[in-house]
């Protein structure tokens, strides 16, 4: 008898790029806003705005490292996991509006695969995407979307995107899906 099952495998709910290719589908349209952190009794904090809502500049310890973001939801094919993906780089942004923009491509959601190369580190970090040929989403991938629930809006508000119902006095932990 082992201690934790065969094949466990322990996922993050947030994707990062990794060195190398990086491919994913994305599933869901995105949120966009403003993304800001902050430290507060010894941690970092993240604090996200949306595009058209003010920012209150004496509310934000280093301004000037403000950035612009944007959020959905993706297939990790590395990790084989349903995952939040959020951008910050601009070169990886204006890439996939390029696909975007492009009539043969159009909107990503759930119609091709994009592969992020990430070469480099720290200051010297370089992105490179590309996009396969628009194919249809694997049955696998569709099953694992329709059963992880994900509010992205609660990323802004700081809540978890992940639980259905945060939590407060009316909820029952076994309520809750994880």
């Amino acid at each position: 008898m082992s201690f934790l099952p065969t094949g466990y495998k322990e996922v993050e709910d947030y994707m990062s790029f990794a060195p190398g290719a990086n491919k994913l589908r994305i599933l869901s349209s995105a949120i966009v806003g403003w993304e800001y952190w902050n430290d507060e009794d010894g941690k970092r904090k993240v604090y996200r705005k949306r595009l058209d809502e003010d920012l209150i500049m004496g509310e934000i310890q280093e301004p000037e490292k403000v950035k612009k973001f944007w959020a959905f939801v993706v297939w990790n094919y590395r990790d084989e996991a349903i995952q939040i993906l959020e951008i910050t780089q601009k070169s990886i942004r204006k890439d996939i509006q390029a696909y975007i923009q492009n009539k043969k491509f159009g909107s990503p959601v759930d119609k091709y695969d994009i592969t992020v190369n990430r070469e480099g580190t720290g200051m010297l970090t370089k992105y490179a995407v590309q996009a396969d040929p628009p194919d249809t989403t694997e049955k696998k991938i569709t099953e694992a979307f329709k059963a992880k629930y994900v509010n992205l809006e609660m990323l802004f508000s700081g809540g978890n995107p992940f639980i259905k119902e945060q939590m407060n006095e009316n909820v029952k932990p076994e309520d809750i899906k994880l």
